[in-house]
């Protein structure tokens, strides 16, 4: 019996309809089905999932395995089930509502034998304005390291693996975290590969946003999420030595998975919810947070971190009000050191030393710090544009500043209208043309973060833009040439503006009547 050169793992459950669109793509890839094995574990679906892939298994019964099991709760049983029965030289994982470029396991599988490559990473791409995490993918690297590149930040399961690795090493999914269990997976393969490569010359994996998804309540999850960082960290304490590389490490998750539990949607939960989060980002900072690794995070995620560390939960309240409700907090100045005028700063009773706040080094992306006052549609015929209004509590902006506030949404450039300093601050004007936003947008659209950028103090600072404090949605829909968009302003989960341009497919279209009729109805 001829091995396989690649295994392809797919864990299932509840993916319709975008799950015959993921095998679709497996089956037709250029490596072809003799070269290959995909393995299906379907959790327990019940939205014919199940049915779905046996119905596949039928057509291509040398390709595709299919398992059936009661529902664990997460991918990581599914996965680990897989590769228990795994038999291809290198294991590529898949999301079920995701799909592979068609040439995506050939080059992979080629670039690894190549290399001599334990795990290689192909550029991924986000559909519907999935957000994809892209400094790794600055180009083709036949090696890069664990702890000197952007990889931290790309630690999904979505790459191929030596089999060999994962044999030898006995790596496996961690079953008792429902969520983020491809993470530790992942990190240990990297931190024992010989050889790690990334691909940037093709899209590889299309990561799909699901538009018929039930949005599940983030704040609703907390707890959850807390307990998943709360793994993550210990299992990298676990791995790595204390210093220089488990601090780039972790770095990812405080940045990430512990700041997210530190966001405007904190202050809806209940008492004993934030006392419990509250409790649990304190022991993290005072075990593992390094002074050499706070000092790398932004100050407003210091200041949150803070205030949990050496306060108390009305504390954290007061910062993320601060944040969600005031405007942006002043910077203090002293000497040649500036400092974020946060509830807490200097206060004796929490007793936190000023390196909390400290914002010198990045004081100029302080002053960048900007809060939209409105956003508005600009129908100028022949040239629609979308027009900003933010507001700073400078009134020095304009004097401190070396030549124009400009804000940017993605690679788009906004005109700045005006900068008219009064009494209590600054307003900045500034217009987006529709021509630019819709630039060179990707099939699978694009969420762009609305950023400010100026220099200052010798520095060049940027900030993303604060959303207005009644977060909004405006959609409109716009032609461009042959093509139209769906474009739309709204707040993200992070309180930051954002301008999100997704081109109107066939697919979104269907998708969006499957929502909105009735199963069944004609």
């Amino acid at each position: 019996m001829n091995v396989p050169d690649v295994t392809v793992v797919t864990a299932v459950y509840n993916t319709m309809p975008y799950l015959t669109a993921c095998l679709t793509s497996l089956v037709e890839q250029s490596i072809g089905r003799g070269r290959m094995e995909i393995i299906a574990v379907d959790d327990g679906s019940t939205d014919g999932s199940g049915g779905e892939l046996d119905r596949l298994a039928r057509l291509y019964p040398d390709t595709i395995r299919v398992i059936h099991q009661a529902n664990s709760g997460g991918p990581a049983a599914p996965s680990n089930r897989a590769l228990d029965v795994a038999t291809g030289r290198y294991v590529f994982f898949i999301g079920s509502d995701d799909y592979l470029g068609p040439e995506a396991l050939e080059r992979l599988v080629e670039a690894a034998d190549r290399y001599d490559s334990d795990v290689v990473l192909g550029r991924m791409v986000g559909v519907n304005s999935r957000n994809i995490h892209q400094a790794v993918f600055t180009g083709n690297e036949p090696q890069i390291g664990l702890f000197d590149s952007a990889l931290p930040w790309s630690l999904s399961n979505t790459k191929l693996f030596r089999r060999e690795l994962i044999e030898k090493y006995g790596l496996r999914y961690p079953e008792d975290m429902p969520m983020g269990s491809d993470q530790p997976f992942t990190l240990e393969a990297c931190f024992r590969a010989r050889r790690i490569s990334v691909l940037s010359d093709y899209d590889y994996y299309f990561a799909v946003r699901r538009l018929n998804a039930r949005n599940i309540t983030y704040f609703s999850r907390h707890l959850e999420r807390l307990e998943c960082a709360e793994k993550l960290i210990e299992f990298v304490a676990g791995l790595i030595e204390p210093g220089e590389r488990r601090d780039a490490v972790l770095v990812r998750h405080f940045s990430w998975e512990v700041a997210r539990l530190l966001e405007n949607d904190f202050l809806r939960l209940d008492r004993a919810a934030q006392e419990r989060v509250t409790a649990g980002v304190r022991r993290l900072t005072r075990e593992y947070l390094s002074d050499a690794l706070r000092d790398r995070l932004p100050a407003e995620l210091r200041v949150r971190l803070g205030a949990a560390r050496y306060g108390g939960v009305d504390d954290l309240l007061a910062v993320l009000r601060q944040d969600a409700e005031g405007d942006v907090p002043p910077a203090v100045a002293e000497g040649e050191r500036w400092f974020a005028g946060y509830p807490g700063f200097r206060d004796p009773r929490l007793g936190a030393p000023d390196d909390w706040f400290d914002i010198t080094d990045g004081v100029a992306d302080w002053f960048a710090r900007l809060d939209t006052v409105s956003v508005a549609w600009d129908h100028r015929r022949g040239d629609r544009g979308i027009v900003v209004t933010a507001r700073s509590p400078r009134t020095d902006l304009a004097e401190r500043v070396t030549g124009t506030v400009e804000l940017w949404a993605g690679s788009a450039r906004a005109t700045n209208l005006d900068t008219v300093p009064d009494a209590t601050g600054t307003t900045v004007r500034v217009r987006f043309a529709l021509r630019d936003l819709l630039a060179d947008v990707r099939p699978g659209g694009e969420f762009k973060i609305v950023r400010t950028e100026l220099a200052a103090f010798g520095q060049v600072g940027s900030a993303p833009l604060r959303g207005p404090r009644r977060a909004t949605v405006q959609r409109t829909l716009c032609r461009q040439g042959s093509g139209l968009y769906v474009v739309t302003t709204t707040t993200s989960h992070k309180g930051q503006l954002v301008i999100a341009v997704a081109p109107v497919t066939p697919r979104r279209v269907l998708a969006r009547l499957r929502r909105r009729l009735p199963l069944g109805g004609s």
